[in-house]
């Protein structure tokens, strides 16, 4: 499992839907990107998901499900892996997640 960067592409179900993320650390870089941790992907914004009325787009990611590592930590703050998903706040309610489709790098990963 990679590690996620600033440069990862998180998207809800929908595809189309890309997740705003900021990176919360500055200590650890992968080829000068911040490596994400635990929260940086949690209550952040979805622009672009497709629904429509009568439905809810996503419009903001729920805590993270699984996805954050158990053996890595930035100060004390677990890394994002590839294998990140959760719920958004579109709908139906509870059946809309999120993932991970590019790490935004190539070179780190996690070997369980």
């Amino acid at each position: 499992m990679r590690a996620l960067t600033e440069d990862a592409v998180v998207v809800c179900k929908h595809e189309l839907g890309k997740v705003s993320i900021e990176p919360t650390q500055d200590l650890v870089t992968i080829e000068g990107r911040k490596v994400l941790v635990e929260t940086d992907p949690e209550g952040r914004s979805i622009s672009g998901c497709p629904l429509v009325f009568p439905f809810k787009p996503c419009l903001r990611t729920l805590p993270v499900k699984a996805g954050y590592s158990d053996l890595l930590r930035i100060d004390g703050r677990r890394i994002c892996l590839d294998s990140l998903n959760g719920l958004t706040d579109g709908t139906p309610p509870g059946t809309v997640m999120y993932k991970v489709n590019e790490p935004g790098q190539p070179f780190v990963a996690e070997v369980p």
